[in-house]
């Protein structure tokens, strides 16, 4: 454990914005979508969304490539219309710009990872970009966490050392990119998970919010 962090790498749906994006819902309407591709309507599962999509298209394009193109456009039309709705809902939580602010003040390099787009985080951050170091969206993103590249973009952006660099988030596919990239891994409770759905994966920190963890980490010296 380093007795300072060089950076703090966060989640944004649940983390430092209430976006109130229905993930199930998400699947649902690719489900029905993928039916006028398919012999019958498929059945969501465990799988994300954007790869159960990509998972439908490879099975399209087996009979059809030109229908699974065609799937595969019209299914992110549907998850770009579904995030945007839902940003234009959203509101960053109080403690979000405070948090980033005393991370600024303190040298300590701040960026934003997320498998959702940059026109619906600007929606709701638009000066997101004033106040990180680092803002990888999906659309330019190598591959979207938890595959570790995504985090590992960010970490270039910022010359931060994994070993010194906390990625946050309320999901625990968030903490599965960081056990995949080697860096410290925070949960907050702050989206929709509970603090028990955390406990396999062993986050080094957890906390109700990114405002708590913040505090948590200051008084502990991290910062």
């Amino acid at each position: 454990m380093p007795t300072r962090l060089d950076a703090i790498i966060f989640d944004f749906d649940g983390t430092l914005a209430d976006v109130p994006l229905d993930l199930e819902s998400m699947k649902t309407r690719i489900a029905a979508l993928g039916e006028a591709f398919m012999d019958q309507r498929p059945v969501p599962g465990p799988t994300p969304a954007l790869e159960w999509l990509e998972e439908l298209v490879q099975t399209v394009m087996l009979r059809d490539e030109a229908e699974g193109k065609e799937f595969r456009t019209r299914g992110h039309l549907v998850i770009t219309a579904m995030e945007l709705d839902a940003a234009r809902q959203g509101a960053l939580f109080d403690f979000t710009r405070p948090s980033l602010a005393l991370l600024r003040e303190r040298g300590i390099g701040a960026g934003v990872i997320t498998r959702n787009i940059s026109a619906a985080v600007r929606q709701v951050f638009p000066d997101i970009e004033s106040l990180t170091q680092a803002f990888i969206p999906r659309e330019i993103a190598v591959r979207v966490k938890p595959d570790p590249v995504h985090l590992f973009q960010a970490l270039d952006c910022l010359g931060a050392d994994p070993a010194r660099t906390l990625m946050v988030g309320d999901h625990p596919m968030d903490i599965q990119t960081a056990i995949n990239a080697g860096t410290l891994s925070g949960a907050v409770t702050s989206g929709t998970v509970a603090a028990d759905v955390f406990a396999p994966l062993s986050p080094n920190f957890i906390a109700d919010d990114v405002g708590v963890l913040i505090e948590q980490l200051n008084q502990q010296g991290f910062l």
